[in-house]
């Protein structure tokens, strides 16, 4: 299967190809991510909550971001490798945002960055696009913003927000991202967006119309069960299999059934 760049998502949003996106944060994962044929690899800093064990994406550092995305970079081969700008990692300055998204691709390995944000991180975008690395956008429900927004509210639900939306989305286009994410939003929003807009609109929470959609990887193999939002969808419910596994494990070496004649040398 050929490489996964910005250029080709674009050409799948032309051709009308779904773009199929997850989050990764380990080498093993990566690895299975990439024989299944996913398009494109986020390191979120969702990482924070699934990996790290943080009460929200607040707490993730550039340090975080660069270790997993390293991990991720040595068993990705095919799938565009994009890493998350964690909280504070480019609101200060440009010159600050361009620095830290530096460290992600020399770093980590990362072949883009996403930034959450609107109007107010344009001039970051187009620093960071100068300095020949790639953005993705992401508006809507923005994590990082939770305290801004009052916690995980669907957004553009009435005619102003909405519009608000549009207008955002197409000054992230014209201020060069390659593809936006679009978070918790109505369905009939979205699709309407995505037929505005030449860039690629990859939905999470909204709707079926995007051209591509984006998961936490956690969420839909059921290992995350802090809390279920209402976009996702369980594909596995391994969490019961691991524990199955390990209980097993732990029966068999307490009676001693393992390690057996099999399993050990003469």
């Amino acid at each position: 299967m050929d490489k996964i760049t910005t250029t080709k998502l674009l050409e799948m949003k032309k051709n009308g190809d779904k773009i199929v996106m997850l989050t990764a944060y380990d080498y093993s994962m990566a690895k299975l991510l990439n024989e299944a044929g996913i398009d494109v690899l986020l390191v979120g800093d969702s990482l924070g909550m699934v990996k790290r064990g943080y009460e929200n994406t607040l707490a993730v550092t550039v340090e975080d971001v660069v270790l997993y995305t390293k991990a991720v970079k040595a068993g990705n081969s095919r799938a565009l490798l994009i890493a998350d700008m964690p909280f504070m990692s480019f609101e200060v300055s440009p010159q600050e945002a361009v620095r830290n998204a530096g460290k992600m691709v020399k770093n980590g390995g990362a072949e883009a960055v996403k930034i959450e944000g609107g109007e107010e991180v344009i001039d970051r975008i187009k620093a960071i696009i100068a300095a020949k690395i790639p953005v993705m956008g992401h508006i809507g429900l923005t994590p990082q913003a939770i305290n801004q927004l009052g916690g995980f509210k669907v957004q553009g639900r009435n005619d102003k927000a909405a519009a608000k939306l549009i207008i955002t989305a197409k000054k992230l286009e014209k201020a060069g991202v390659f593809a936006l994410v679009l978070e918790a939003v109505p369905a009939a929003l979205s699709a309407k967006l995505s037929a505005a807009l030449s860039i690629p609109v990859i939905g999470i929470g909204a709707g079926a119309e995007c051209d591509g959609q984006v998961l936490v990887v956690d969420d839909i193999l059921g290992l995350f069960a802090e809390f279920r939002p209402k976009f996702v969808k369980r594909y596995a419910n391994l969490k019961e299999l691991i524990l199955k596994a390990a209980r097993d494990y732990k029966r068999e070496v307490k009676e001693k059934i393992f390690p057996s004649e099999e399993y050990s040398y003469k």
